[in-house]
């Protein structure tokens, strides 16, 4: 448990002085009951139950003030919670190497199967948007609650060339959003991000993504198979989604020794870049996921939806603990009523 405002916890030195007012008040108490024999015999007669019970309000209002101090040093803990994440963007790699077949029957086709089975299970007040990336990237859904479009945009998709990562994280940005600017053809986005503007001589090759933060409102899960061979650098990107609060769940899909596809007389091998994928999930604070199968990926969307789905986030909690100190009170109260028919 940690504290926002810790300064404030001096103020449970009170704790001990009212420990020593009341120990100083109970023996002032025993020497006026000495005096008068008629309360001392009283006192004698008094059961071993009614000693200790007069002691019980007392410490109630004790627990009672020191839970109500440590509200006020506003606390927080990290709890399991329902996930903010309204909008979630699926963003994926539709280039030719996602034809191999290592993962069975193709990286593309599994892909697609893992996407619908997460999208039927993503709760129906999240939004979901899908973007496609290879040389270039699209929004083919923007961002909605029917699923049958999202499943529709999903199963649309077509094989082309290239891979542009950063392209899909910033095509991905823009279907959240729609206010700042940056050139795609740039290696480094933030240069043209304040003198592009929309409608501009150069607004057809910018892409538009809020200055505004939506920290805990959105979510993009990106899924490639393979190296990006053009556009934005990713990680440059990535560092564009996490001023924006935005986390990147990466995807790596295919074998650890990659597959050879080929065509006409070429061939290539290729690989998964892993590095790539780890560097944008951890400047983002999302999180990268390996699948080398259908059944691993199938896994990891069921994994990514139980995370977007609920999550682990540090909450301030001082209104549980006012809540506890007022019931304390409340409870020191009614037992100090019930058995001495005062309060405390």
């Amino acid at each position: 448990m940690k504290f926002l405002w810790p300064s404030l916890l001096w103020l449970l030195l009170i704790v001990p002085l009212l420990v020593l007012l009341y120990l100083w008040l109970l023996k002032r108490r025993r020497k006026v009951v000495v005096r008068y024999a008629g309360l001392a015999n009283v006192k004698a007669a008094m059961s071993t139950g009614h000693r200790w019970r007069r002691h019980i309000p007392p410490v109630l209002l004790l627990l009672a003030t020191t839970t109500m101090l440590l509200a006020v040093a506003r606390p927080t803990a990290v709890l399991t919670l329902p996930s903010t994440h309204r909008t979630i963007v699926l963003a994926m790699d539709v280039s030719g190497s996602m034809r191999a077949r290592d993962v069975e029957p193709s990286r593309l086709q599994a892909a697609q199967a893992a996407a619908r089975a997460f999208v039927e299970q993503v709760p129906a007040s999240t939004r979901l948007a899908v973007v496609e990336f290879a040389a270039t990237a699209a929004v083919v859904q923007p961002p909605t609650r029917s699923r049958e479009d999202v499943i529709n945009a999903i199963d649309r998709f077509e094989l082309q060339r290239g891979t542009a990562v950063g392209s899909g994280i910033l095509i991905s940005l823009k279907a959240l959003f729609p206010d700042a600017t940056f050139n795609l053809r740039r290696t480094n986005p933030r240069a043209t991000q304040q003198a592009v503007q929309p409608g501009s001589a150069e607004s057809p090759a910018a892409e538009v993504v809020s200055l505004d933060s939506a920290e805990g409102s959105a979510a993009i899960i990106l899924l490639t198979d393979g190296q990006s061979t053009t556009g934005p650098d990713p990680v440059v990107s990535a560092e564009l989604a996490s001023e924006r609060g935005i986390p990147v769940y990466t995807v790596g899909i295919g074998t650890p020794d990659g597959f050879i596809i080929g065509s006409e007389g070429w061939s290539m091998r290729v690989r998964l870049d892993e590095d790539a994928l780890k560097s944008i999930a951890e400047v983002t604070d999302g999180e990268y996921f390996f699948a080398g199968t259908a059944d691993e990926l199938k896994k990891v969307y069921e994994a990514l939806n139980a995370k977007l789905v609920f999550e682990k986030r540090e909450t301030e909690i001082s209104a549980l603990f006012a809540a506890l100190a007022a019931a304390l009170t409340v409870l020191a109260a009614l037992l100090s009523m019930l058995w001495f028919n005062r309060i405390a």
